[in-house]
């Protein structure tokens, strides 16, 4: 799977390391699914959970925009599982939900949730 996403030319991975460790990471690119609304995607992001709450997250949220506007996207999408607490640090960034849709994972049917930015200015200007 990481050889794959790695790979990928399309895609941009960011990292984020405090004294030489990876303590996060982050990929976007274009949006992956037909969209007339969006035209970015943030793919994944991770931070380990020793650096949450740190602005580690922020920062490659940060990056993540910056790239995208650069490459001529000026939105952009990211979908979460409805169940991950986490979810609120999008909200916290200035996402809207804007789409839901199921996935089946390992046999289980799960709702995502679609967070949207029409813009990518705030996450630009907030670092």
């Amino acid at each position: 799977m990481w050889k794959r996403i790695l790979s990928d030319t399309k895609g941009t991975m960011f990292v984020a390391e405090v004294k030489g460790r990876i303590v996060g990471f982050a990929d976007c690119g274009p949006i992956r699914d037909s969209e007339e609304d969006y035209t970015g995607e943030l793919y994944a992001i991770y931070v380990n959970e020793a650096m949450q709450g740190k602005g580690v997250g922020r920062m490659l949220s940060h990056d993540v925009a910056k790239n995208l506007k650069s490459r001529g996207f000026d939105s952009m999408l990211v979908w979460v599982l409805a169940e991950n607490p986490f979810r609120r640090f999008y909200e916290s960034l200035g996402g809207q939900q804007v789409r839901t849709r199921d996935i089946t994972i390992g046999g289980k049917t799960l709702t995502e949730w679609g967070y949207g930015w029409k813009t990518l200015a705030p996450l630009i200007d907030n670092p």
